[in-house]
């Protein structure tokens, strides 16, 4: 470990490779780097601290960069054990960015750089989780009165938010990025369809066409990975609880089954619910000799990995991020230790996808500041034409031209007279 007053990171030579991954990350995140461009001439984020709780990437780099171009003082950690990616926290750390974090953090390391970035005293959080949040609210309350509001990136965070706000225990406002359009419908959609896929094939070179894929949870993230299991030829199962989304899977022609019998017979299970121990022991001793589980949501207790411990006969670890666990004689493959196998065994969503999802980030924290002391304590979520103005930069971006209304059709649209 490489250390430094305002850093702790894995080794500081890895910073080399990090700047150039930063400098690929930049040339296909062209929405955000408008945002930048224009946070660098107005200073809107002039004398805020910023402290993030974000997977340490090379596209979360552009947004710390994009925040600093702002006029913004920034600390950052990474939100989840295995998502750091060392060579880009060593390039933050030698451009002197506050940043903590390495690959494989364990539980001490995890929250003491949390509270390094407490420690820091932020006035707006950038969160994905919620931990950050969560952390701040029940050991440190006395930064609150200090604090404008904060950020959310993802669902799982967003649920944890709502279940404070249920509990009277939120006491500063968040904003929902997750629930931004172009956030939950191209990053959750598109971004975790394509990464989870990634991320499975890194930890185990399976082949998808044939196989019978389990997609547990058929919320955006779901429906993106069960459309590109389909799309390599997968047979695909899903299991739900709710019956919208379920009926949703059902006409979208896939199998909609309880776990309790798609364990039976599924070769690859993917968790993305956001919910706790969705595989149990009693489903995995059901499971094939060879099935492969991983998980796509934000913390690592969707699969009951204490759960398959505590039944194996043995475990051992065959790849970098694949572990063989010996259940009733037969081999049941763990991805990435059950956390976020798109960053665990992958490098996240490609840096397209993340741009618009950090043009939502940026933006709300600008929002927080224009809005400070005018918005409420809540989950909130950000205007609608802030959502249209990242889709409108991306599309920019991709250099797409849509048709514009004519008076005319901007008339009827405002009227209600003209009909049959």
């Amino acid at each position: 470990m490489n250390k430094g007053t305002t850093y702790e990171v894995k080794d500081m030579k890895l910073a080399g490779q990090g700047l150039m991954n930063i400098e690929i990350a930049e040339a296909n995140m062209g929405a955000l780097m408008k945002i930048k461009k224009r946070f660098s001439k107005e200073k809107p984020l002039k004398g805020i601290k910023v402290g993030l709780a974000l997977h340490v990437t090379k596209e979360t780099a552009v947004l710390v960069r994009t925040l600093i171009a702002g006029g913004a003082d920034v600390a950052i950690t990474g939100c989840n054990p295995l998502s750091t990616q060392d060579d880009v926290a060593a390039a933050l750390a030698k451009e002197g960015v506050k940043v903590w974090g390495y690959k494989g953090e364990n539980s001490e390391d995890y929250y003491r750089y949390l509270n390094n970035v407490i420690g820091f005293k932020p006035n707006i959080t950038i969160d994905d989780g919620c931990d950050l949040v969560s952390e701040i609210h029940k050991k440190h309350p006395s930064l609150i009165p200090s604090i404008i509001g904060g950020c959310e990136e993802t669902t799982t965070g967003i649920i944890r938010l709502k279940a404070m706000k249920m509990d009277n225990a939120l006491k500063y406002p968040m904003i929902a990025v997750n629930d931004n359009k172009t956030k939950h419908l191209l990053d959750n959609y598109i971004g975790t369809g394509q990464s989870t896929v990634d991320g499975i094939i890194r930890a185990t070179n399976i082949l998808f066409a044939g196989k019978t894929i389990v997609v547990a949870g058929y919320g955006s993230c779901g429906k993106g990975f069960a459309m590109r299991s389909k799309a390599f030829g997968a047979k695909v199962i899903v299991t739900e609880v709710k019956n919208f989304p379920a009926l949703q899977a059902a006409y979208a022609g896939y199998r909609i089954m309880k776990m309790e019998d798609a364990c039976k017979i599924g070769d690859i299970f993917c968790t993305l619910t956001g919910d706790k121990h969705v595989i149990r022991p009693e489903h995995i001793k059901q499971m094939k000799d060879g099935a492969i589980l991983a998980n796509s949501g934000h913390f690592d207790i969707e699969i009951d990995v204490k759960g398959l411990k505590s039944i194996a006969s043995s475990e051992r670890r065959v790849r970098p991020f694949l572990d063989e666990y010996i259940v009733n004689g037969k081999r049941i493959f763990l991805c990435g230790e059950g956390r976020l196998v798109n960053l665990a065994a992958g490098e996240g969503h490609p840096s397209e996808i993340m741009s618009t999802s950090f043009c939502g980030q940026a933006l709300a924290v600008e929002y927080c500041v224009k809005h400070k002391g005018k918005m409420p304590v809540d989950v909130i979520q950000l205007p609608e034409e802030i959502d249209d103005r990242i889709a409108k930069l991306q599309l920019e971006a991709m250099g797409i031209v849509i048709d514009e209304l004519t008076e005319e059709q901007r008339k009827y649209l405002s009227s209600w007279e003209e009909g049959t």
